[in-house]
């Protein structure tokens, strides 16, 4: 029974002795990577910079065993983690064992709620937030990130605040107290950083840290106020079930939600991306429950929230990962750090740490996509910018939120929108296309021919009549409207009411008649059923072919446009 809820894969058992070799040489590649973004991403959260080490361990095996991707490397991350410190720290003192307990609280409530969501078999809801809102929100995060750790690059006191225009007051207060030798250290690191970002599969943030670590020890730098992580405790911590109350779920669950959200979208986004090139197919609801179980089993070990990563996911590939026995390489390498070396990590600065954050984010700053969204549809890039300056200004919290809220009022402002235009007849295409893209489309004087390229509901019914109007203004002479109703894919039951009075009203105060063409069967349904089809049906068939032959209308260009013009009419 348990086995046909959670879905075992077969990826580790299918290896052969290649396989292996490669997945253990990409392992030790992300290893690499993974230890001091670990502890940076923990320090982001406001956690110790050993619970990104945990983080490191127990949720990679869980999530290799049932994860449905064979690239994805998951862990630490730096949105995530500033959600988590986002919705934690305005309860508890970052560091603080009450902070430490909220977060490993709303840790197993993120899980739960993944797990609910996969079991369920909700992995749709991710369409519901669109693709501008997510960039947006990435884009402003980053530079929230990024200017969180300035207090540390600085070494300098900084505030808790997420809104930018905070950050930067209080950073000003204390800009003058900034640390020569920290300054130096952060600019060093990031120069370093950025220069082996060239070196292709080279580890740089490794290299930088133990670097850091050699330099700030010979020269006793913290002695000369350098901060340096200091003692950091080996061993595996104890499995112990996080303390959830009521009160601790009343106040964590709206972050927990978003965290389980936005972590599962971006790393679904990110394992599609890869298994499309590699030709093996990902399945949301499998991922939810692999995170989901991951992060409640991980809760219990001291880990915080993980999920998919980027750059750890893009080395994976390219180093030759084939299976997740990359991540239980890679969790076991970490084991063995946290067993016996963490005492090597205490001269680390926070400055490295931070420097690693900020060399991290910086790129998911996308202008570029910006610029991409205002090109093809201006409407996207209005909600991008929406989103960016919500998350920035009033608080990374309410980003998604919000920006989802307004790209739903724009939905519902553009469904408000009627689309109907006028036909001419284009006798270069033997085809009627809108008189506005074809001026020399011929008109009828006597007969107006109108589009409607939008469904009929009660929100945008009312405007149909007020578009009309301002068509026959222009055509006083006008006896009949044909309306093609190929655009319509529905109609409800005002607007039906609607056309019924519109046909009442012209034909009998302006003498003109109606006809509708290319309906749809759905729309034909509906209409069928209301009373005024059986009133106006007759005089309409009449009216039709007396206009044909007054009018000596040529039956074979007409054809193309009312196909079934005298075999059924409303």
């Amino acid at each position: 029974m348990y086995n046909k809820i959670i879905h075992f894969p077969s990826q580790l058992p299918n290896l052969n002795r290649a396989n292996v070799r490669n997945d253990v040489l990409a392992g030790l590649t992300i290893f690499i990577m993974l230890v001091p973004q670990g502890m940076a991403y923990a320090m982001l959260a406001g956690l110790p910079p050993v619970m990104g080490l945990y983080a490191s361990t127990i949720p990679l095996f869980i999530y290799a065993w049932f994860s449905s991707s064979k690239h994805l490397s998951i862990g630490p991350v730096a949105t995530t983690s500033l959600l988590v410190f986002t919705g934690v720290s305005m309860y508890a003192e970052p560091n603080s064992a009450n902070y430490i307990s909220l977060v490993l609280a709303l840790t197993i409530m993120v899980g739960g709620i993944q797990l609910l969501f996969g079991l369920l078999k909700v992995g749709f809801i991710v369409k519901f937030i669109p693709h501008s809102v997510l960039n947006g929100y990435t884009s402003a995060a980053a530079i929230v990130i990024a200017m969180s750790q300035f207090k540390h690059l600085l070494g300098v006191e900084g505030s808790n605040h997420l809104q930018i225009h905070l950050q930067f007051a209080e950073l000003l207060k204390h800009v003058q107290e900034l640390n020569v030798y920290t300054v130096l250290i952060a600019l060093g690191s990031i120069v370093m950083l950025l220069g082996f970002k060239r070196i292709k599969g080279f580890p740089g943030a490794f290299i930088v840290v133990i670097s850091s670590i050699v330099l700030v020890s010979l020269l006793r730098l913290d002695d000369k106020g350098v901060d340096i992580v200091g003692s950091v405790p080996n061993g595996l911590p104890s499995f112990a079930f996080p303390l959830l109350t009521l009160n601790t779920i009343q106040m964590l669950w709206p972050m927990a939600l978003t965290i389980a959200i936005i972590s599962f979208m971006e790393s679904l986004a990110l394992a599609k991306a890869v298994a499309r090139k590699a030709k093996y197919k990902i399945y949301p609801n499998q991922e939810l429950k692999a995170f989901g179980l991951a992060n409640l089993i991980g809760a219990c070990f001291h880990s915080f929230p993980i999920s998919g990563s980027f750059s750890r996911t893009a080395v994976n590939k390219e180093a030759g990962g084939y299976s997740q026995l990359t991540s239980v390489i890679t969790g076991l390498l970490v084991i063995v750090t946290i067993l016996f070396f963490t005492s090597f990590f205490y001269y680390l600065p926070y400055a490295v740490l931070a420097a690693i954050i900020v060399v991290s984010v910086y790129r998911l700053v996308d202008i570029t996509e910006l610029k991409h969204l205002f090109q093809v549809n201006p409407l996207e890039g209005w909600t991008w910018i929406t989103t960016f300056t919500i998350t920035l200004v009033v608080g990374i919290q309410w980003g998604i939120l919000l920006g989802s809220i307004f790209t739903l009022l724009l939905i519902l402002m553009r469904s408000t929108h009627l689309n109907i235009v006028e036909l001419g007849y284009l006798e270069s295409k033997k085809e009627f296309r809108n008189v506005n893209r074809y001026p020399e489309a011929h008109t009828l004087e006597d007969a107006l021919l109108v589009r409607i390229d939008s469904s009929l509901h009660f929100a945008n019914s009312s405007v149909l009549d007020e578009k009309i109007k301002g068509f026959l203004r222009n055509k006083p002479e006008a006896r009949y409207v044909i309306i093609d109703m190929s655009g319509v894919n529905d109609i409800d039951t005002i607007s039906v009411e609607t056309l019924g009075e519109m046909i009442e009203y012209y034909q009998a105060e302006e003498k003109i008649t109606f006809l509708f063409v290319h309906m749809k069967g759905i729309v034909r349904d509906k209409v069928n059923k209301a009373v005024w089809r059986r009133t106006y049906k007759e005089s309409i068939n009449l009216s039709l072919e007396k206009m044909l032959k007054e009018k000596g209308l040529n039956y074979k260009h007409t054809r193309k446009f009312i196909p079934d013009v005298l075999d059924y009419q409303i």
